[in-house]
């Protein structure tokens, strides 16, 4: 008799728990973190100058370094340098014990403001996060039809556009989706960026040549927090890792009109004194959305020249304001979404580079009738399916109009607010139609 398959323990619900066997070990002494005492010094300075008074192992979580033999190391150094002053505590060891800055520490401070005011986890070095990156990419998931066809069953895709996304969203390159306006490239993009599912780990900030890059943003990852569900006995299970990382769901960056070729560099704060990341760094292990191409203030042959070498090699190159240069991994699906014609935007070698580019067009009419009855679904309305077909024969037949994807949710939407102003149960009634097309449907 076979025994039963037992899955892998998963006490932090992860969707990918194999993900924590690639997880950055906790640094056990100075040396294991990369970085200089110096720049530690710096990062803990500021932090006590801005803070006023902190425990020693206040400034351990402050920088998401441990105690032992690590931070305690930097405690006792700027203790050594008389740049800080113990004012007691309520336990015992410098771990519980209060610190301020002496003169000279605050001296000390100042000039570790001037070359940068960032205060909070200490960097990661480039070389972990490269080779962390690396081993990530490894990790990402094979998305198969049965994935796809779950994974869009909230849009109406067509057979043949199924068949061409899965090997475009497995190859996990580039992909290009144009077509009219109003038909769901961008929905398309998001729901297959959700659909790869998953964590991954995303540095704080990075450190090169003594400069600190910020990464980790808010608005653009989303973490996961390692700890379990309570016990009977009221504890917790917590995950040993680097906390200089933070494990995300996978990244889904979308930039649109406000890219330009800056953003694609380093972005220097003369005033904070550090780099933020750009968009595409921060995208890495997930989905870099560039929607409506082609409408950018920089000229589409510039922007899409700055994307060939990542495209071919898998690195990309961004510059200090030093001067220096150094490699990063370019460990992303790169979409390009947008509504102009693609030959009018981009040369044929470029278009070479990008090994999928799938056509996202008007539905027919039967795809219609399916969308209209999914959005009338999904607003409580009762579908009618002659009410559509009073809308082809009166309006776009007649008018010569183009069907669009996303007109049923609008008209549907108008027909709402017209129910509304009227003080009547919205439904697919012929006035309330005429209504909604009439402001809706026209040729201006």
């Amino acid at each position: 008799m076979r025994p039963e398959y037992a899955a892998p323990p998963n006490p932090f619900n992860l969707e990918n728990p194999a993900i924590l066997d690639i997880a950055p070990p906790e640094p056990k002494s100075l040396e294991e973190t990369g970085l200089k005492m110096g720049l530690l010094s710096d990062i803990a300075l500021r932090y006590l100058y801005y803070q006023g008074t902190a425990t020693g192992m206040d400034i351990a979580q402050e920088l998401r370094l441990p105690w032992p033999d690590v931070m305690e190391r930097v405690v006792d150094f700027l203790t050594t340098e008389k740049l800080v002053d113990l004012r007691g505590g309520k336990g015992f060891g410098r771990a519980s014990v209060d610190f301020v800055l002496s003169e000279r520490g605050r001296e000390y401070a100042r000039g570790a403001i001037e070359r940068s005011t960032y205060v909070g986890p200490a960097p990661v070095p480039i070389e972990q996060y490269n080779a962390l990156i690396t081993a990530q990419t490894e990790e990402s998931p094979v998305i198969s039809r049965e994935d796809l066809v779950m994974g869009l069953s909230h849009l109406t895709v067509s057979a043949d556009l199924m068949d061409k996304l899965g090997p475009a969203v497995n190859s996990g390159r580039s992909l290009f989706l144009y077509g009219p306006p109003g038909n769901g490239k961008t929905s398309l993009a998001e729901a297959i960026s959700r659909m790869f599912g998953g964590e991954v780990f995303i540095p704080h900030c990075l450190e090169i040549d003594n400069q600190i890059i910020k990464v980790f943003d808010a608005l653009n990852h989303t973490p996961v927090h390692l700890e379990s569900e309570r016990d009977a006995a009221g504890r917790r299970q917590t995950f040993e890792m680097d906390h200089r990382w933070q494990l995300c769901r996978r990244p889904a960056v979308v930039v649109g009109g406000e890219l330009t070729l800056e953003t694609l560099d380093l972005i220097y704060s003369p005033t904070a004194r550090f780099y933020e990341a750009p968009f595409q760094v921060k995208a890495n292990g997930g989905m870099l959305l560039i929607d409506d191409f082609g409408r950018q203030k920089v000229h589409p042959t510039d922007l899409l020249n700055r994307w060939i070498v990542p495209l071919e090699k898998r690195v990309d190159f961004l510059t200090l304001h030093t001067g220096k240069k150094f490699e990063i991994p370019f460990d992303q699906l790169l979409v390009f979404s947008t509504n102009l014609d693609p030959k009018e935007l981009v040369d044929d070698a470029f278009l070479r580079r990008i090994k999928y580019k799938i056509e996202v067009g008007n539905p027919d009419e039967e795809v219609y009738r399916e969308i209209f009855a999914q959005v009338c679904q999904a607003a409580g309305i009762p579908y009618v399916d002659q009410a559509v077909t009073y809308l082809f024969e009166h309006y776009y037949r007649p008018r010569n109009m183009q069907m669009r994807a996303c007109h049923p949710r609008d008209l549907v939407q108008l027909i709402r607010d017209a129910a509304r102003y009227r003080q009547i149960p919205p439904a697919l009634s012929k006035d309330l139609l005429d209504q909604a097309c009439e402001v809706f449907l026209v040729s201006l």
